[in-house]
């Protein structure tokens, strides 16, 4: 048991004494460790992790209290499994929030059939469809990553900025891409772009010859993907340069990993994309706590992640209770002014604020604002693949 724990939290301090007393508050953390995105989550996980043993270690909890990550696969894609997963947090392992989930259908299916009904908070990191939201959540769903609405208005405007005037689509089938799919072609033509074809594939196939050859007979100067860097997407890439159907590539946040890279290589160089990104103060006080730890938080959603769980945290001592409804009563006072700015790596001055009965401004790693209905603000990297690497373009 304790080597279990010890794992999970990734701290030395939250070991089997203070377990042992009753001072473990449970936080899920649901996030696809199979599927499209495995490459991604257990950073993500990782960097959310990080803040809760942040927050434990302070000794400044409540009253001491720790924090217990609890981990369950969501897979990204299968609506029951993370369905269940979600059950088996709530029931079984008595969650007081969950951090996550990540892809927008599965988070759909977790907020609608097992938190919302529970009352349990859910802050996803990158659960980016626009349909999330207007779910009917009874203000108890929040994201750190921006709604994929905004991510199509900045896609469009990177293609155009760089004079694309025509091009073919492909998106994952299902919620995410299908909502990035509608956001990014309306801006797109909104524009003066032309958009050949606008198709759907199916993740998890072996050959993708069929669909590529439809988009080639459409046509266009870029290929844009918006699916996912472990599945379909790569394959479709893949096929396009296998056939010489395209060679020039324009990709959606769910593509962003390092894996791409080291599948196609110097195949990408030229490749055009954006992904939730943030830069200043926050992002460089992130880079060092995460260097400090020996988490790689340089892939996409890692600042997401760790901003999701330090929010929970803030919420339950902002209410000064270990329960789900401190949290969500107080979230939103944490994540907006007024109050102290706190940035990743000043968990334990948030903590000493709030007890004493202060008011925080959780800027974090993403300069988070959460607005409307509890969703991020948000800011994006775009970006340009040279040398077989990634390199900024600019923040929009």
């Amino acid at each position: 048991m304790k080597r279990l724990l010890l794992a999970t939290a990734a701290s030395a301090l939250v070991g089997t004494m203070a377990f042992a007393d009753g001072h473990a508050v449970k936080v899920g953390v649901i996030l696809g460790f199979t599927g499209p995105i495995e490459s991604l989550t257990p950073n993500m996980a990782a960097s959310a992790e990080l803040a809760m043993t942040e927050v434990s270690e302070s000794g400044l909890f409540l009253d001491g209290k720790v924090i217990e990550p609890v981990r369950a696969d969501s897979t990204c894609i299968d609506a029951a499994a993370a369905t269940a997963a979600a059950e088996r947090l709530i029931s079984s392992d008595g969650v007081v929030a969950i951090m996550g989930a990540d892809c927008s259908g599965v988070t759909t299916a977790v907020a609608n059939n097992v938190a919302v009904p529970n009352g349990v908070v859910m802050v996803s990191p990158s659960a980016t469809s626009p349909a999330l939201t207007s779910i009917d959540d009874n203000d108890l769903f929040f994201r750190t990553a921006p709604s994929d609405a905004r991510q199509g208005e900045v896609l469009a405007a990177t293609l155009i900025d760089n004079g694309i005037e025509e091009v073919a689509v492909t998106y994952t089938n299902n919620d995410y891409g299908k909502g990035l799919s509608d956001s990014f072609i309306s801006n797109f033509e909104a524009n003066g772009g032309t958009v050949t074809i606008n198709t759907a594939h199916e993740d998890g196939k072996g050959d993708y010859s069929a669909e590529v050859g439809a988009l080639a007979a459409a046509g266009g100067e870029v290929l844009v993907v918006l699916g996912y860097a472990d599945q379909g997407g790569v394959g479709v890439i893949q096929s396009a340069l296998d056939s010489g159907a395209f060679d020039t590539f324009a990709l959606g946040d769910g593509m962003y990993a390092d894996s791409l890279l080291e599948t196609l290589g110097s195949g990408l160089n030229g490749t055009m994309g954006t992904v939730p990104w943030s830069q200043g103060e926050g992002a460089d006080a992130f880079d060092q706590v995460v260097a400090a730890a020996g988490v790689d938080g340089s892939t996409s959603f890692t600042r997401e992640s760790y901003d999701a769980a330090a929010l929970i945290a803030l919420a339950m001592q902002a209410g000064g209770e270990a329960t789900k409804e401190a949290v969500a009563a107080n979230l939103l006072d944490v994540a907006n002014a007024p109050g102290e700015p706190i940035l990743p790596g000043e968990l334990a001055k948030a903590l000493e604020i709030l007890a004493n009965g202060g008011d925080v401004d959780y800027v974090g790693a993403t300069n988070v604002e959460l607005i409307g209905p509890g969703e991020a603000a948000g800011t994006y990297r775009e970006y340009v693949v040279k040398d077989g690497e990634y390199e900024t373009v600019r923040f929009r």
